[in-house]
């Protein structure tokens, strides 16, 4: 016997009945996979206390008490429970009708077929149609980059072009005066579904800029100019493939042309902060992988204003880099010093994570000492030298970033050693502040490794300057004219459109760069932009259709760096008081992070080496939103696909999940059951292909099954299979409809309120529902309807009450709490659900055909048990007890544990271990349920060290003086940051105040940091259908016995409420964060895991001009950042960090 807690176990050895000595294990009764117990060494002392006290207070309890008789009568409790069972069973399937559909499914057995499904045909057929939907968008995107170069080939420079183009901020503006203004003109939008229902004009482009570049600066003119031949190419790509959503041109100069033409609306603040440069798509197309070592100057003379601007350029920088690129950070002073001990001596991959963790301890430079730079140097080739040795990191671009405000010793013979003459590390120099003393020696670093010089004088320069080092490393590629096609991570631009955004939805980019191919530029290998396609990841899944994949299997897309594409358990969205946002790294989710179970990682290993195979694996996959779980085997059929950087995983589930049953009909007797107003079709899936042809868009599915059926549009192309399994499901079921019907208008006053609807879905995604009530008295308005996605069919999963039922025992019920959401009645427990699966077997074969349930009100299920816990046996007489006497609590409790009802209303929808601790202690230390430890590696949990202290320390007059001066500098420094403009480039004061303001807002906000936490789950053991057992609670001893509700998934469970347990803790299933302690943490930072890296790289060409190299920045201040350093001058350091 086990006895088990959250927080302890003590375990009782062998099977004698005596208890053995207690043993403390992390975890009771459970298996940790892929994660080392947390190290929590100083809560063990209260923890053995407390466990020595429970084990003296246990050790009268046992399965047959030996002193007394329990209180509870045995014979009662499972009267009780056969009683409420019977009557229960009756009416659920009195309602559902799931004897008749049983019936209807049996009579034309001898007409179905099962086939066995063979996954590695299923998941080779799913690769191929996901290559032929991928190749569609790369050639949309081959002809935008043909037709560009030959418009830059054609187009002559003018430095004084005049020309007007659909600005996307400024279109359908007006003056005061009514007209248009200056790039406003008028440009007619209207909803497209097809783009999210976003207002567009799909017969133009228009161009978006962002507010730091000048929309009439004559390169900008020039480049806008000559990309207006991409306007006919982008409608002929739309006409030619109808599933194509978004192209665009993003300019090296900035300017972004977006198809179709829509309009732009600023953030709150003003200010469009969107350049296309820094998007992922962008940097990636337009550069191969690199490998980076920044060195930041901290040394006293950084202090300041200066801090403040290099801080910003290793930010600006770390966004440039992707999950193909490596990266560290060295900050230097008088040493040289790491900014994450833990990285130091190699490279990490600038993954997401990665990326936000450097940001952080970047924040938290302080400046101090004399800079040294000669040791720093020579610390960076040498990681860039042994990684290369070792054949790690990107083995492509390797690249040095010099950040400082000047070099004063002597540098040369640090490239001697390590550099020259092969110059196979470029080093990029960034001069910060308006100093120029050292610009020459700045400069002459740069162009003699091969790298750039640029200064950086204010927040505002950094975004454009750090761009120019992605030009440079572009070079050989464009001189090569090498068109590499590009793949992105996903993610989700909710950048792109701000407000306008409807919802956040994944994306994957297909990009290539564009060149210039004039001839006298061809050393300088000049890029003129990148040309990209999205791709949403819901149409790519769509190739994988769910209803060949079962009730519990699923595909999924995983990239080469094994970082997940799309998988049903991805949670890319976190809450946040009442917004959703996504998670920093919902686009860094490992394969091995959802599925943990491949300890190994021989499934994740398989995928990345593009292998095509199979594998099994017992799973334990989560429900309900992680408080249920199931126990699989699952196969795994694996793939790639074909030019691309993924991989394609299909899932299937061992037993039911292995078949798939075929029945037949004709069309005109399908059709005829087909048009019923209770039917309805799954809303994500294909049945007919309804976005190529736009007359088609309009057409629900259930509308274009119809024309295809009676051949009114030859034109529409459906899944033949799945629209004739439609059909057949559609006869099968119909007689439901007339069975519902007549219930309906036969029922009694006494249980009109009971039961709400009936409903039933098949394997095809077919829904039939039919209500008993008026539909203003459904207690649950939200079920069955796309607002409530667990109990509807979805793109990647059956409903929850389906998938529950397929795993129930024939003719047996699974029963669920359902909680109403809104302002009236927040996450009050209303209404229950009941459903069965229907199995066919043919050929001992066996496959689930349809689930069918009902919905009634909790309050049926309240009166209903009350009812049957009155019954004693007796002939006559009084009962002795029942479950409304003073000295019996009685609940029904489903097979996790979760309260059903209870005498105390506010009990109900809670875990039992909550409520009462002492007797979920106990029932898991018997056996009766088991308790399985869960992982999740997508958790947000607050920061350690987070909190908010009501007793705030005395403020000295001092600390308070230098509090507020602080707050001047800073609102100093905003306004001057709002006032200042560098040169003719207007707006740039206000795009730096905008990053200023993010940081800080940034800071302020975010309270939730990504985690991983492990939770427990608790499960009934079907085999134990009833028990009963004492529990030593000091002066007293708390009797309970449990009992099987019989043809469901519910338990009765009687306890005597008289003896105080209070002393033991509540059982919780809060998740508990893991906490790894610093060795263990480093090791999992620092880890590489496997990756393939992509197949092509362009590092050098030697007809590289390296004399372009960079200048002097000629920009000049403006008075109040001038006067900046005068301002902040005398103050103490630590106001200036």
């Amino acid at each position: 016997v086990v006895w088990g807690s959250p927080v302890f176990s003590l375990h009782r050895r062998g099977r004698s009945t005596m208890p053995g000595p207690p043993s403390f294990q992390p975890n009771p009764g459970c298996t940790h996979i892929g994660v080392p117990w947390p190290q929590r060494v100083a809560a063990w002392a209260p923890l053995r206390k407390a466990a020595a006290v429970l084990w003296l207070l246990l050790l009268g309890t046992s399965l047959s008490p030996t002193r007394g008789q329990p209180r509870i009568p045995l014979e009662i409790v499972k009267l009780w429970a056969d009683t409420f069972g019977g009557d229960l069973h009756d009416t659920v399937t009195k309602y559902s009708g799931s004897l008749l559909l049983q019936k209807k499914y049996k009579d034309v057995e001898p007409s179905l077929k099962i086939k066995e499904v063979d996954g590695l045909e299923l998941v080779r057929k799913f690769s191929e149609d996901m290559e032929s939907m991928l190749r569609r968008k790369v050639e949309a995107v081959q002809s935008l980059v043909a037709a560009a170069e030959e418009a830059d080939l054609n187009h002559e420079y003018n430095a004084s072009l005049v020309f007007d183009y659909y600005n996307s901020v400024l279109i359908n503006e007006r003056d005061e005066k009514g007209h248009s203004v200056e790039l406003g003109a008028e440009l007619v939008l209207e909803a497209n579904a097809h783009f999210s229902n976003l207002r567009v004009n799909t017969s133009i482009s228009s161009v978006q800029l962002p507010t730091n570049v000048y929309s009439k600066d004559p390169d900008i003119l020039n480049g806008v100019y000559m990309s207006e031949a991409l306007n006919p190419v982008f409608v002929e790509n739309f006409q030619r493939d109808p599933t194509l959503t978004w192209q665009y041109f993003g300019s090296s100069t900035g300017f972004f042309r977006i198809y179709p033409g829509i309009k732009w609306t600023p953030d709150e603040n003003g200010v469009i902060t969107f350049d296309c440069r820094n998007r992922g798509w962008y940097i990636q197309a337009a550069t191969s992988p690199k490998d980076i070592v920044i060195l930041v100057d901290v040394s006293g003379s950084m202090k300041g204003l200066r801090m403040t601007i290099a801080k910003h350029t290793v930010s600006t920088i770390l966004d440039t880099l992707g999950e193909n690129d490596f990266v560290n950070i060295i900050a230097y002073n008088d040493y040289v010093h790491y900014i994450e001990p833990c990285f130091k001596g190699t490279l990490v991959q600038a993954d997401r994570d990665n990326r936000e963790h450097f940001k952080q301890l970047v924040d938290e430079l302080m400046v101090k000492g004399v800079g040294v730079v000669n040791p720093a140097l020579s610390e960076a080739f040498q990681i860039l030298q042994q990684l290369q040795e070792a054949r790690q990191g990107s083995l492509c671009n390797q690249a040095i970033m010099l950040i400082s405000d000047g070099a004063v010793e002597d540098y040369e013979s640090v490239f001697e050693k390590y550099n020259w003459p092969d110059r196979k590390v470029r080093v990029f120099t960034y001069l910060i502040g308006r100093e120029v003393t050292f610009a020459d020696r700045m400069k002459w670093i740069a162009c003699n490794n091969k790298g750039y010089y640029t200064q950086i004088s204010t927040l505002a320069d950094a975004q454009e300057n750090v761009m120019e080092y992605l030009h440079v490393l572009s070079r050989p590629m464009v001189i090569n004219h090498d068109h590499d096609i590009t793949w992105t991570e996903a993610y989700m631009d909710s950048k792109l459109f701000t407000s306008q955004a409807k919802s956040l939805m994944l994306l994957t980019t297909v990009a290539m760069p564009v060149f210039s191919k004039k001839n006298e530029t061809r050393s300088h290998g000049i890029l003129l932009g990148v040309v990209g396609s999205d791709v949403a990841l819901r149409e790519l899944m769509k190739l994988a259709p769910q209803y060949k994949l079962g009730a519990h299997g699923y595909a999924f897309l995983n990239t080469n760096n094994g970082y997940i594409l799309s998988h049903p358990e991805l949670r890319p969205l976190y809450r946040e008081g009442k917004k959703l946002k996504p998670k920093p790294n919902y686009n860094s989710v490992d394969l091995s992070e959802v599925e943990w179970e491949d300890q190994a990682e021989t499934l994740r290993t398989a995928m990345i080496n593009r292998e095509t195979g199979s594998l099994s694996m017992d799973v334990k996959a989560p429900l309900d939103k992680g408080k249920r779980v199931l126990f699989l085997t699952n196969d795994y059929f694996f793939t790639d696909i074909s030019d691309t950087p993924f991989s394609l995983g299909v899932v299937l589930s061992r037993g039911h999940g292995e078949y798939m049953l075929l029945g037949d009909t004709s069309v005109e007797e399908g059709l005829h059951d087909l048009l019923h107003p209770d039917l309805s079709l799954a809303g994500d899936w294909i049945y007919c292909t309804t976005d190529i042809d736009p007359d088609h868009r309009k057409l629900s599915q259930l509308e274009a099954m119809v024309r295809f059926l009676t051949r009114e549009d030859p034109d529409l192309e459906c899944d033949e299979e799945l629209v004739r399994e439609v059909l057949f499901d559609a006869v099968v079921t119909a007689p439901m409809e007339a069975y519902w019907t007549a219930l309906a208008l036969n029922v009694s006053n006494e249980t009109e309120c009971a039961v709400d609807m009936a409903f039933l879905g098949t394997r095809a995604g077919l829904l039939r529902s039919s209500l008993f009530v008026g539909s203003e008295k459904l207690s649950d308005r939200k079920f069955l309807t796309p607002a409530d996605e667990a109990s509807v069919f979805t793109l990647d999963r059956f409903p929850l009450w389906y998938r529950q039922a397929c795993e129930q025992p024939a003719g047996s019920f699974v029963f669920n709490l359902r909680f109403a959401e809104g302002p009236e009645s927040p996450d009050e427990p209303v209404v229950v659900t009941a459903s069965t699966a229907v199995a066919v077997t043919v050929d001992k074969k066996t496959a689930i055909a349809a689930a069918v349930g009902v919905q009634m009100k909790l309050e049926f299920l309240r009166r209903k048990f009350w009812a049957a816990t009155r019954q004693c046996g007796t002939v006559d007489g009084q009962c002795p007890q029942t479950c409304e006497d003073r000295d019996l609590d009685c609940f029904v409790v489903d097979n996790n544990g979760f309260i059903l009802v209870s005498e105390r209303a506010h009990e109900t929808g809670r875990f039992l271990g909550e409520v009462d601790g002492a007797v979920m202690t106990q029932l898991v230390g018997m056996g009766v349920f088991t308790q399985v430890t869960m992982y999740d590696y997508q958790a947000m949990c607050k920061p350690p060290g987070h909190h908010h202290s009501a007793a705030q320390p005395l403020i000295s007059p001092i600390s308070a003086f230098l509090t507020a001066t602080r707050w001047l500098l800073q609102e100093l420094l905003l306004l001057l940051l709002e006032w200042s403009a560098w040169g003719p480039r207007h707006g740039r004061g206000a795009e730096a105040k905008a990053v200023f303001h993010h940081s800080h807002k940034h800071k302020k906000q975010d309270m939730l940091q990504p985690c991983d936490t492990e939770y427990p789950v608790f499960v009934h053991q079907r085999a134990i259908q009833e028990t009963n057992g004492r529990i030593e609670c000091g002066a007293c001893q708390k009797t309970f016995a449990l009992q099987q509700i019989p043809s469901s998934n519910l338990l009765l469970l009687v306890t005597d409420p008289t003896c105080d347990c209070s002393i033991f803790p509540p059982v919780l299933q809060e998740p508990t964060e893991v906490k790894y302690n610093a060795s263990v943490k480093c090791d999992r930072m620092r880890s590489q895991k496997l990756r393939r890296r992509p197949d092509s790289c362009h590092a050098f060409h030697a007809e590289e001009n390296a004399q372009d190299c960079g200048g002097a920045s000629g920009t000049s201040a403006s008075l109040p950042l001038l006067l900046l350093p005068l301002c902040t001058w005398g103050l103490p350091p630590q106001l200036l960090r």
